[in-house]
């Protein structure tokens, strides 16, 4: 028989986490905002960001969600990701956010 649990396993590990500072000049405005997510939809791992380690957390794959955010230059971005391709998906956001989303 096939356990399909095995193939779940990488599933419910434990939350990574990272921050990285906003470097671009207008934070994270509507252009940013559509580059994070559209780099955390690549990924299937559950992304999200918030303004504090302890949230209130935000799904980094929902546009109109990370507009809302409203981080400005200077601030800390904090993720937390959860999944298969978790590390991944992590260093590809932290990437972004340390190029200033390509407008530095």
């Amino acid at each position: 028989m096939h356990d399909a649990h095995a193939s779940r396993a990488g599933e419910t590990s434990v939350p990574l986490t990272a921050s990285a500072v906003l470097v671009n000049k207008v934070g994270l405005h509507a252009r940013p905002s559509v580059k994070l997510t559209q780099c955390a939809k690549r990924f299937v791992a559950k992304i999200e960001l918030a303004l504090a380690g302890d949230g209130p957390w935000t799904d980094a794959k929902s546009p109109v969600k990370v507009m809302r955010v409203k981080a400005p230059q200077g601030a800390t971005l904090h993720f937390r990701v959860a999944g298969a391709d978790g590390e991944a998906a992590l260093a590809a956001v932290l990437a972004l956010v340390h190029d200033g989303f390509g407008e530095v």
